[in-house]
C-alpha cells in the first residue's frame, strides 16, 4: 500500500462477489473458509461488507497484534459479540473496555496457577472414567462424546459436582443448540432476527433454559457461603479492592454472566479441540503411534495423573499443532471506538474489525505447509505471539487458556492411552462452521490397545511423516499468501 500516512478506509480493496444490499454474507454462510481464504492474497487488510456495513478485514499478523494489545480503542464488539451477549451478557470475554479490568481482577483469582492441580485431578478423573465407559470395535460420535466429557468436568471444577443426568443432558442440548445458532444470527440481518421463526423459537427457549438452570445453581450458593472449594465460590467470595465505585464483589447478574461465560468456554471450546485433535491422530497413525509410546512411558500402567504433565511433551503438541489447524475463535470481530490508525490507514470511530486465526495460522510464509498436520513444528521453541493466536493476546486474551490446554492434553493422554483411534470411511470430514470451527457428526471407530509391554510405536524422537489435515482450504489456497 503506497501513500499510507493519508490512506482512508475508502482507498483499501474491497473483497470481490459482494452483492446489493447483502454484500459477503452469501459466501460466508455457504462456505465461510474458502471465502476467508480467499482473502490471504491481501497481506494488510481488506474491506468486507456485512449487510449493508462494511467492516475491515486485518490479514497481517503484526497489525493483529497491535489490535489485541491496544483494546481501549479496538474493544470488544461487533456482529460476533453482540450476538455472544444475547446468552451471556457483559461476561468477562464480551464485557467493553470500561467494565473489564475490574472483572479481570475479580476473576483472576479462579484461575491462579496453585488452583490448577486441583482442577487437573477433576479433568483426569473425568477422562479416566469417559475412556473407561468405551468397548472395544465401538463407533462413536467423538464430537458428543467430548462434549459428555467436558461438561462434566466443566460442572465440577464450576460448581464442585455434576449435576442430575436429565438437567446434564438438557444443558448439552441447549448449549449446542445456542452455539449451533450463533453464526447465523451473526450473519442475519437484524430485521430478520426478530421474525418469530421455529429456529428462532428454539434458540429462544433455549438461551431461557440454559439462563435459568445458572440462575438456580448460584442461588443456591448464596444461600449457602461454605466454600466448596470450587471455581464459583472463589467467584462468590473475590473481592477487588482497586474498585472505585464500591462495588467491590460480582452482583448476582455479573455472577451469572460469568458462570455462563466460563461453562460456555470450558465445555464447547475444549470438546472441539479434543475432537480435532482425535481427528487428526486418526488420520496420522505415525504420529498416533509416537503419542502411544510416550502414554506408556510416562504413565507406566498407571492412570493420568497432572503430576505427569509436563513429561506429555507430544501430547502438548499435538494440543498446539491442533489449535493452529482448528482454532475454535476462527474468525473475531472489533469495534472501533474513535477515530484512529492502524497500518498507515485512518479509521473512523464506530467502525468494526475483523480477525481471523484461521487465516494467519494457515499462511505459508509462516508457517511452511501450513494444511500439513505436524506437531514436530513446535520442538524447539514457542509459538510466535503475532502468527499463532488461538486464544488471543493482550489484556483480553483468554483467561482459561492454561486451563483449557491441561484438560485437552491430560484427556487426550488418558484416551490415546487406551484406545487406537481410527476413521469411519474414506470421506474427509468437513468442519461445520459456526461461531467455532465445530466438528459436530464427526465419528471414529475405537479398538482396544494391546501393548508389547515395551512400548508399540516407534521412539519419541522419531521423525514423523505427518500427513495433512483436512482440507478444509480451497484449491489452490496452500499456494497464496496467507484463530482464536
Amino acid at each position: 500500500m503506497t501513500d499510507t500516512s493519508t490512506a482512508t478506509a475508502a482507498s483499501v480493496p474491497l473483497a470481490p462477489r459482494a452483492l446489493p444490499l447483502l454484500g459477503h454474507a452469501l459466501p460466508l454462510l455457504r462456505d465461510p473458509l474458502a471465502f476467508i481464504m480467499s482473502l490471504s492474497g491481501y497481506r494488510e487488510m481488506v474491506r468486507v461488507r456485512l449487510g449493508p456495513s462494511t467492516a475491515m478485514m486485518i490479514c497481517d499478523p503484526d497489525l493483529t497484534r497491535q489490535v489485541f494489545l491496544n483494546d481501549r480503542v479496538f474493544d470488544k464488539g461487533g456482529p460476533i459479540y453482540d450476538r455472544i451477549r444475547e446468552v451471556i451478557g457483559d461476561g468477562l470475554s464480551t464485557c467493553p473496555y470500561p467494565l473489564h479490568r475490574r472483572q479481570r481482577r475479580l476473576c483472576q483469582p479462579s484461575f491462579h496457577p496453585t488452583r490448577l492441580a486441583g482442577y487437573g485431578a477433576v479433568f483426569a478423573r473425568a477422562a479416566e472414567a469417559k475412556a473407561g465407559s468405551w468397548r472395544d470395535g465401538d463407533v462413536l460420535d467423538i464430537t458428543q462424546e467430548m462434549m459428555t466429557l467436558t461438561t462434566r468436568a466443566t460442572m465440577e471444577t464450576m460448581f464442585s459436582g455434576s449435576l442430575p443426568a436429565e438437567t446434564m443432558r438438557r444443558a448439552l442440548a441447549d448449549t449446542s443448540t445456542i452455539v449451533t445458532a450463533f453464526f447465523r444470527r451473526m450473519m442475519t440481518p437484524a430485521l430478520l432476527r426478530r421474525v418469530p421463526t421455529p429456529r428462532k423459537r428454539r434458540y429462544d427457549q433455549a438461551r431461557d433454559r440454559l439462563s435459568a438452570t445458572i440462575a438456580e445453581i448460584i442461588a443456591e450458593r448464596r444461600a449457602d457461603p461454605t466454600d466448596h472449594a470450587d471455581l464459583l465460590s472463589t467467584l462468590v467470595a473475590a473481592v477487588d479492592e482497586e474498585s472505585r465505585d464500591g462495588q467491590k464483589q460480582l452482583s448476582d447478574t455479573e455472577l451469572a454472566d460469568e458462570a455462563l461465560t466460563f461453562f460456555l468456554g470450558g465445555m464447547e471450546t475444549t470438546a472441539i479441540t479434543l475432537a480435532w485433535a482425535m481427528h487428526l491422530l486418526a488420520t496420522s497413525p505415525d504420529v498416533q503411534r509416537r503419542l502411544q509410546a510416550e502414554t506408556h512411558q510416562v504413565l507406566a500402567g498407571g492412570k493420568v495423573d497432572p503430576a505427569r504433565l509436563p513429561s506429555l511433551d507430544l501430547a502438548a503438541r499435538v494440543v498446539t499443532e491442533t489449535l493452529r489447524l482448528y482454532p475454535p475463535a476462527w474468525m473475531m470481530t472489533r469495534a472501533v471506538r474513535q477515530d484512529t490508525e492502524l497500518g498507515g490507514v485512518q479509521l473512523k470511530g464506530g467502525s468494526t474489525i475483523v480477525l481471523s486465526p484461521y487465516l494467519l495460522h494457515r499462511r505459508p510464509d509462516l508457517y511452511p505447509e501450513p494444511d500439513r498436520f505436524d506437531p514436530d513444528r513446535w520442538l524447539g521453541g514457542q509459538p510466535d505471539r503475532a502468527a499463532y493466536i488461538p486464544f488471543g493476546a493482550g489484556a483480553r486474551k483468554c483467561i482459561g487458556d492454561q486451563f483449557a490446554l491441561t484438560e485437552a492434553i491430560l484427556a487426550l493422554t488418558a484416551i490415546v492411552a487406551r484406545w487406537e483411534l481410527t476413521p469411519v470411511g474414506d470421506q474427509p470430514f468437513q468442519p461445520k462452521v459456526e461461531t467455532s470451527l465445530s466438528s459436530r457428526g464427526l465419528r471414529l471407530r475405537i479398538s482396544e490397545r494391546r501393548t508389547s509391554g515395551t512400548g508399540d510405536a516407534e521412539p519419541h524422537s522419531a521423525t514423523p511423516r505427518s500427513t495433512p489435515a483436512h482440507p478444509s482450504t480451497p484449491p489452490g489456497a496452500g499456494g497464496c499468501p496467507v484463530k482464536h
